[in-house]
């Protein structure tokens, strides 16, 4: 037993010490490690693009950007050479605009709550419940 291992300890060392030389050879990389906000922000930015171009890509929007007299491939365009805080910025306005919500939608809300508690009998607004 002593015999063979004078012969594999010194044959395993030399193995680990040649297997480690490529990973202590490698260059280390030049930008450094990220931060976790930094990598967010990333995905932050690149969702903001992909919702700004889903929303572009819609053909309502299509159909009003060429009522404008606006070519839908240029505005890709410059949406493809928006920087992350103008993307950013233009996201959350999307955000704050009003998603087909009016007036109208309101008191049509309004009307589907007020007729589900009439029926639930939690009110009495309308007569035609009954």
């Amino acid at each position: 037993m002593k015999t063979i291992s004078r012969v594999l300890s010194p044959l395993l060392i030399a193995c680990l010490v040649l297997g480690s030389l490529p990973v202590a050879a490698a260059p280390a990389p030049a930008s450094g490690l990220i931060s976790t906000q930094e990598a967010l922000a990333q995905d932050r930015v690149s969702a903001d693009r992909e919702r700004i171009q889903e929303v572009l890509s819609r053909q309502d929007v299509q159909d009003q950007l060429v009522a404008q007299g606006v070519n839908p491939a240029e505005v890709e365009a410059r949406v493809a050479a928006l920087s992350d805080a103008e993307v950013r910025q233009m996201a959350d306005q999307l955000e704050q605009l009003p998603a087909g919500a009016s007036v109208v939608g309101v008191l049509f809300a309004v009307f589907v709550i007020l007729l589900v508690t009439d029926i639930l009998g939690l009110t009495n607004a309308f007569p035609f419940t009954r």
